[in-house]
């Protein structure tokens, strides 16, 4: 049976070229994890130029986006990141914290790590933790979360349940957003969690 330090070492064998790093690729640079945004490749005119690969690139453990060329050959790793269910517990001064939903440890993650994603977590929501070498650095939301709505304005009488007309809703984890005049206080709605957009009653 193979052992999982084989598997491991096989695993980090892996190489990437740079022409072949597309948008959503993950790869490691300069020992750092990196996910590709966009890919442009430079197909040289002159006999002999090389090819380029200029890559929009965002430092998964910083969040900084920025540009680079490389040359096509140029090989990358495959880096060690794992993606591990885990549900939201609380935040505090410490941080947020999170229960491992593989081995039921709690893991807490600093605000640099959680960035805006709190606006749609409530306690027990489930998401993805990205963990870089065994330490998580950043979490995934799913598509959409079910939240009720804290405070809004009522909605005209005679309105007509078109959505066509909007106005803002507080939701209970303090995110502001529009939802269609109909939405009543204390109503549980679905949230887009990408564009952070109302996407109809749960």
């Amino acid at each position: 049976m193979e052992t999982s330090t084989a598997r491991s070492k096989e695993f980090m064998a892996v190489l990437i070229e740079a022409i072949h790093v597309k948008r959503r690729t993950l790869f490691e640079h300069e020992d750092i994890p990196f996910a590709c945004l966009d890919s442009e490749i430079s197909t040289p005119t002159a006999r002999g130029g090389q090819t380029l690969v200029r890559l929009k690139m965002r430092n998964l453990l910083s969040n900084a986006v920025f540009e680079r060329t490389f040359k096509a050959g140029d090989k990358f790793k495959e880096p060690d990141l794992q993606k591990v269910p885990a549900s939201y517990l609380y935040s505090d001064s410490d941080g947020s914290h999170f229960l491992d939903q593989e081995n039921f440890e709690t893991l807490t993650l600093s605000e640099e790590v959680t960035g805006s994603a709190l606006e749609c977590l409530i306690d027990g929501t489930l998401v993805e933790l990205l963990k870089y070498n065994g330490n998580p650095i950043g979490l995934e939301l799913p598509m959409f979360v079910e939240l009720i709505v804290a405070r809004t304005e009522p909605g005209v009488r005679g309105d007509t349940s078109s959505g066509s007309v909007t106005k803002f809703a507080t939701l209970e984890t303090g995110l502001e957003i529009k939802v269609p005049l109909f939405i009543k206080e204390g109503e549980k709605i679905k949230l887009a969690t990408e564009k952070r957009e109302f996407a109809g009653r749960a």
